[in-house]
């Protein structure tokens, strides 16, 4: 059975890749966010309540997608997905996981100094109060009470596997689903977890070059 996850990285061999320079550099591939804020995650800008609605706007090389969330559906998913996008912390991202007819995951930032903040950066699990259906979005997790950054988007109906499984789905994709169908799968599970928190985007970019990512996500006016 699949099941989304994420892999605990341990903090040696994340360390392993602290020293690369190649994944900073501030363009469309490699993300333009302000670091700084983005190695806290304790600031005040990750601890904003989230509108009871609001929409959230990716651009990809993929193609445009909007994802539009209901965060009576998962408080804590929908407030820490808005303060993650308002910070700029996906711009840049690879789109490392894609299984046709499962699930589209990204989350892991380009620069592993940043990935390495974020680790124990954990929210607690919402209820489940939507199923995972075709286009709705949810935080991976590695078990009760370990949100941190990953998310998927589900590209079936999932929901007889990852509804019983605690995952809380907080929105949708309501325009450009299309471009989420379109996204790279060539690379399927390749990509490895341990790797990506090593190097960074670098490790994707020298071994999954046509890897689809984010140019920028922002929150909607």
């Amino acid at each position: 059975m699949l099941r989304i996850s994420i892999l605990l990285m341990t903090w040696a061999l994340v360390a392993a890749g602290c020293g690369s320079e190649g994944s900073n550099g501030g363009n469309e591939e490699t993300g333009s966010s302000d670091k700084g804020v983005l190695m806290n995650p304790q600031s005040e800008e990750f601890q904003q309540q989230a509108p009871d609605e609001y929409e959230a706007l990716f651009e990809t090389s993929a193609g445009d997608f909007t994802i539009t969330v209901d965060r009576n559906l998962a408080p804590l998913g929908a407030d820490r997905f808005y303060n993650l996008v308002s910070n700029g912390f996906y711009d840049g991202q690879r789109f490392f996981r894609v299984v046709p007819n499962f699930v589209v995951q990204w989350g892991m930032h380009g620069d592993p100094e940043v990935i390495a903040q974020w680790q124990g950066a954990r929210i607690d699990d919402d209820p489940v109060k939507a199923s995972n259906v075709r286009g709705t979005i949810c935080f991976a997790t590695a078990g009760a009470n370990t949100r941190t950054t990953q998310l998927f988007i589900n590209l079936g109906d999932n929901s007889a596997n990852l509804d019983r499984q605690g995952f809380a789905v907080f929105g949708e994709v309501t325009e450009g689903m299309q471009a989420v169908d379109s996204i790279n799968s060539e690379y399927g599970q390749q990509p490895q977890q341990g790797q990506i928190g090593a190097q960074g985007n670098e490790y994707l970019e020298k071994n999954f070059p046509n890897l689809d990512y984010i140019k920028k996500a922002r929150i909607g006016d």
